[in-house]
Order: C-alpha cells, then sequence, then structure tokens
C-alpha cells in the first residue's frame, strides 16, 4: 500500500482515478465472467453521477467496457415503500436509507450484466425522482455486451454499520419526535449490516468524492431540487421539505464523513463549490 496527495494544477481527477482503476483490474477477467465492480461514493448532490459519466467515458476509451449502475434507480418505488412504512416502520416511506432499495434487484441486475448479449440484453432500471417512482421496464436501459467494469455510484456506497451504541441517542429533529424508541434507525443499520454490506465485499475498489461537511449538502441538494421544482415535477420538494428529507440521510451521511476516508482507495477532495482540491491515492 501506498498514500500519495495530488494537489497540483493541470491533473484530471476523473483520468488519475481510472486510470488507477484500471490498473487494478484483474487481468484474468473476460467480458465471459461477471464484470469487476468498484464503488463510487459520495453524499448528496456531490456530483457522482457526472464523476462515475467521467470514469466510464475513460474506461471505454483505453478499451475496457464499463457500464455505470447508480444505487438510487434501485429505490423500491412509492407502494412498496407504503408497505414497509405499513409493517415496518412510518419514516420508511421516504427514499434513501438502507433498506429503501431493492438489493434483490440489484444482484439480478449484477448477474444479467454478466450474461449480456443482443439476443439477451440486460435492462437496467430507472428511478424517476421528480414523480418519485421507479419507471416501468419498457422505459428501462438495455445493455446488450457484457462489461468489463462496472461502477456503482451511490451515496452511502460502502459505508459500514454504526455501532450499536451510536445509536441510541437521537441526532435530529426527526429522530427525536418521529423514533424516539430508535426502531427505525436500528432496522436501518440492520439492513446495512447485512445485504448492502454483502454487497460492499463484492467491491474491488472503492473511489470516494469526499464534500468537506455535511453542512454544504443542504445547498447541493437543493440545486437539484431546484431543477425539478423548474420543471414543475410533481414531487419536487421545497426548501422545508428538503430540510426535513435531509434528516433522513444525516446520521449516516455524518457516520460516512468519518468512515470512508479511511476505506477508500482514491479520495476526491471536494470544496464547497464541488471543485477538486487534491486527491489521495491509497493503492
Amino acid at each position: 500500500m501506498r498514500s500519495d496527495a495530488s494537489t497540483h494544477a493541470g491533473y484530471d481527477p476523473a483520468v488519475v482515478a481510472a486510470d488507477r482503476m484500471l490498473a487494478r483490474l484483474p487481468a484474468k477477467l473476460d467480458s465471459h465472467g461477471a464484470a469487476w465492480l468498484v464503488g463510487l461514493a459520495g453524499l448528496q448532490g456531490s456530483g457522482k453521477s457526472t464523476f462515475a459519466r467521467q470514469l466510464a467515458s475513460v474506461a471505454n476509451a483505453r478499451g475496457v467496457a464499463t457500464q455505470v449502475l447508480a444505487l438510487d434507480d434501485f429505490y423500491f418505488g412509492r407502494r412498496d415503500r407504503m408497505h414497509l412504512a405499513r409493517s415496518v416502520h412510518p419514516l420508511l416511506a421516504t427514499r434513501g436509507v438502507p433498506g429503501t432499495h431493492d438489493m434483490d434487484l440489484l444482484a439480478r441486475t449484477l448477474g444479467a450484466l454478466a450474461r449480456a448479449s443482443a439476443r439477451r440484453p440486460a435492462r437496467i432500471p430507472r428511478f424517476d425522482k421528480g414523480r418519485d417512482t421507479r419507471l416501468p421496464p419498457s422505459r428501462w436501459r438495455g445493455v446488450s455486451k457484457s462489461p468489463r467494469l462496472v461502477v456503482l455510484e451511490g451515496w452511502c456506497v460502502g459505508v459500514p454499520a454504526q455501532a450499536a451504541n451510536a445509536l441510541v441517542r437521537p441526532l435530529n429533529a426527526l429522530e427525536r419526535d418521529e423514533d424516539r424508541d430508535g426502531h427505525w434507525r436500528r432496522w436501518v443499520n440492520a439492513q446495512l449490516a447485512d445485504a448492502y454490506a454483502g454487497l460492499w465485499r463484492q467491491l474491488g475498489m472503492l473511489i470516494a468524492l469526499e464534500a468537506p461537511n455535511f453542512a454544504v449538502v443542504a445547498r447541493w441538494r437543493d440545486e437539484q431540487e431546484r431543477a425539478l421544482r423548474m420543471s414543475n415535477a410533481p414531487h419536487a420538494m421545497d426548501v422545508a421539505a428538503l430540510r426535513r428529507f435531509l434528516m433522513h440521510y444525516e446520521r449516516l451521511s455524518r457516520h460516512a464523513l468519518r468512515e470512508l476516508p479511511a476505506r477508500a482507495d482514491v479520495r476526491i477532495l471536494l470544496r464547497d463549490d464541488r471543485t477538486v482540491r487534491g486527491m489521495v491515492l491509497s493503492i
């Protein structure tokens, strides 16, 4: 292992990260086996989707067939979340935390990508945040060739479960008023320790986009919602709704800021305006 920081002008973080990623790509992989899975973590609004596309563009240009999956596209739709809200806890009506993703669908999608062909294309789900539900399969993206590399991007990718004693005290008003007995946060943590941790163990590499703090997330995320509001999306959030929404994420977002620096192979350090102030490479 080695660690170094890149802060000089003129380097392209996507190129550096992609080259490190490709340097670790197992040589034994071919188009008939399961793809090498790389995680890309970053808090809400940090630019994960854009950076993932840049990574894939570099990798494809280097001759390595690459696909990007967004964890957000695997959220349960409203009907399934309402079932969770009734059967487990009312806060699970809101998408976001571990347990509100369809991890079985994600596993099936990864399997389908490994077998993808022109005759049997893999179908990649799409989630419409403006309507707060998953699009019908007829509108899912088709992939007709197995990739060698899959980049999985998501806000909680690679984040470990918390220790039980960290869950005792509420972190914000949402937890204090709507999860008084801690049932919701314990259930979410159990999902993170189970199916999510199993997926994280499959990651061959972890890249993290590091926000300078949690406070900046509200501004970044509001920029995304502003675009939805301008398009008159029916479930676009105003500032007050967004503030409450982010409380669902706050606990694990702060946990990620503490935990991921020691776990990531490549750290992209961001300023408040999302420009890159440096990189730390630990591979």
